[in-house]
């Protein structure tokens, strides 16, 4: 059994003389889409761009091991929201705690920082907030943070929101 082309181009079976296939006229056979080389051949060739041919001589599978250190930095994932009710000329102390992402691998490294310790929160020119916190992140819950508001210096009476950013510092 061979492969030719009809007059406008398309595929046709040919057979040999002495077989007849039994079709019928208004059927056309069909051509399997299998390539008639092998798909993969003994020695492969490559040509450069010099037009040199390069010949395969071996192939093989090489396993490689990747080992990668990852490095998470340490972050705060708790939000936190302290709100006070000061009457008169008292002082009123508000605890509340910092969560990182993970226990710090290394003691008295990582550094917490406010972007203010000292507020004056009606803006008398007087400070009357402060932020108490310890210095270094040694854990993964920092419970010994607290924020302590003297109301003998609020002067103007109100509602007061103050925003104040904390970020850990790796050490060097």
């Amino acid at each position: 059994m061979g492969q030719g082309t009809e007059e406008n181009g398309n595929p046709a079976i040919l057979f040999p003389s002495n077989i007849k296939p039994n079709l019928k006229p208004e059927v056309k056979p069909v051509i399997p889409l299998i390539p008639l080389v092998p798909a993969l051949p003994s020695k492969v060739e490559n040509i450069d761009e010099e037009g040199n041919i390069r010949h395969l001589e071996k192939n093989f599978t090489v396993m490689m091991e990747a080992k990668v250190n990852v490095f998470i930095p340490l972050e705060i994932i708790s939000d936190i929201s302290v709100e006070a009710t000061v009457f008169g000329d008292e002082t009123v102390q508000v605890p509340f705690e910092i969560e990182l992402n993970r226990e710090p691998e290394k003691k008295d490294f990582y550094k917490i920082l406010y972007s203010e310790k000292q507020l004056d929160i009606d803006d008398d020119g007087r400070l009357d907030t402060f932020i108490y916190s310890p210095e270094f992140a040694n854990s993964k819950v920092i419970t010994d943070n607290y924020v302590e508001v003297q109301g003998v210096n609020i002067s103007k009476e109100g509602s007061y929101q103050k925003k104040v950013y904390v970020t850990v510092e790796a050490g060097i």
